[in-house]
């Protein structure tokens, strides 16, 4: 099968997480997906292949080595983003891209113009992927999927292939913060793992966010608006005012690189009670902490503001920043950025302006840097990605395979 097929049928499945959701995996859906990639993977040989009760993959492909080096996994996640509907997907195929704006969806003024997404330039003659603009295109991590399963279906049917034991596991929920909380590294068994959950694909990423998330709940004081003057508590205004005393310059539209940000992530709300979530992000903890401390310092001034506990505060750390594990295991960068410019392409190094499953499993014990897919503008109507770069990130694979074999 070719990976363009394998990718175009798995983002017909919706396998869009839920936060809040009171099941795991949070949407049975997931399960769906998950249940075909297991026949999938056992019609490639792959006999242990099964899905627990969490709705985690996991596959073992045997060494055919006559000696075993480093056992090494292979992760994506199966659901899509919350953020965007990624039901009845309708995918737009263009090949040989030359350049041009490209049209979504004429009737919603949708387009991909490389004025505003200069990644366009450098994708001149691949083969592109894109929505129809009325749905995200789940290249986050379908793409990544694809990529694993083409893998797989090549050492399949390329059994002179020498490699030593490969791990292959699919999550769930990842895109709301749960990928790896039910993953068993210890019947994983591999001495280190790739998550294959990125974008371009000339970059390998260790470095991520430390990650809290912060709820603000805010009561107000509802009151008749006829007879409300010097009353009335509007939480919606407060909850204005909150976010006002935030640092303008540090929201996720005004930063970049290794720049730190608070995001409002959803707000819902009355006069009488709004919630607002946000998410705190920053690569350094000394600066993620300290972004917590002006959550805390500013519900301090507005309940004394108010006089009474007119807000309350709970912030969650979500993930640290794996770079602080994978430093004393940097010698699974370096196979993959080899392998990189083994292939013909430059490579390098960037940091996550996130946190894929990787990053909770290298604290788990598992160290696993994240490579590329392909794909990009994740979460939305102007996801995209690259079919040329998803087949030769198979090929990149390979060669991490290779290389390791012959240790």
């Amino acid at each position: 099968m070719e990976i363009k097929e394998r990718f175009l049928n798995y983002v017909s499945f919706d396998t869009q997480s839920v936060e809040n959701s009171q099941t795991v995996p949070s949407t049975s859906k997931q399960l769906k997906l998950g249940k075909y990639l297991v026949e999938e993977l056992q019609s490639l040989g792959i006999e242990n292949a099964k899905i627990d009760e969490y709705g985690v993959v996991y596959g073992t492909i045997p060494s055919n080595n006559n000696h075993q080096g480093d056992v090494i996994g292979f992760i994506a996640h199966m659901d899509t983003s919350p953020d965007a509907s990624g039901k009845d997907i309708h995918p737009q195929i263009i090949k040989d891209y030359q350049g041009q704006k490209i049209t979504l969806n004429e009737d919603k003024k949708l387009y991909l113009d490389p004025e505003q997404y200069p990644q366009l330039l450098h994708l001149i003659h691949h083969d592109l992927i894109t929505t129809d603009g009325t749905t995200l295109l789940g290249a986050d991590d379908k793409a990544g999927i694809a990529i694993i399963m083409q893998m797989v279906e090549y050492l399949h049917t390329h059994p002179e292939f020498k490699h030593n034991d490969i791990q292959i596991a699919f999550t769930p929920d990842e895109e709301i913060g749960c990928g790896s909380n039910h993953f068993d590294v210890k019947y994983f068994n591999a001495d280190y793992a790739y998550t294959i959950d990125g974008g371009d694909i000339h970059i390998v990423e260790y470095e991520n966010f430390n990650a809290f998330s912060a709820k603000v709940n805010i009561h107000g004081r509802s009151i008749h608006p006829g007879s409300a003057k010097n009353k009335m508590i509007n939480s919606t205004r407060v909850a204005y005012e909150f976010d006002s005393l935030l640092p303008v310059h540090m929201r996720p539209e005004s930063t970049e690189g290794y720049e730190g940000f608070n995001h409002l992530h959803a707000i819902q709300g009355t006069c009488e009670e709004t919630t607002m979530d946000y998410i705190i992000r920053n690569h350094d903890l000394q600066q993620a902490k300290k972004q917590c401390q002006e959550f805390i310092d500013i519900v301090e001034f507005l309940n004394k503001k108010y006089g009474y506990q007119i807000i309350d505060l709970t912030i969650t750390e979500s993930y640290l920043n794996m770079k602080e594990a994978l430093k004393d295991h940097m010698f699974i960068v370096e196979q993959a950025l080899a392998a990189i410019k083994e292939n013909g392409l430059d490579a390098y190094c960037s940091p996550i302006r996130g946190g894929p499953d990787g990053a909770r499993l290298t604290f788990m014990g598992l160290p696993c840097p994240n490579l590329g897919t392909g794909g990009f503008n994740y979460h939305g109507p102007y996801e995209y990605c690259s079919l040329t770069m998803m087949e030769k990130q198979v090929q990149i694979l390979l060669h991490i395979l290779k290389s390791t074999a012959s240790k």
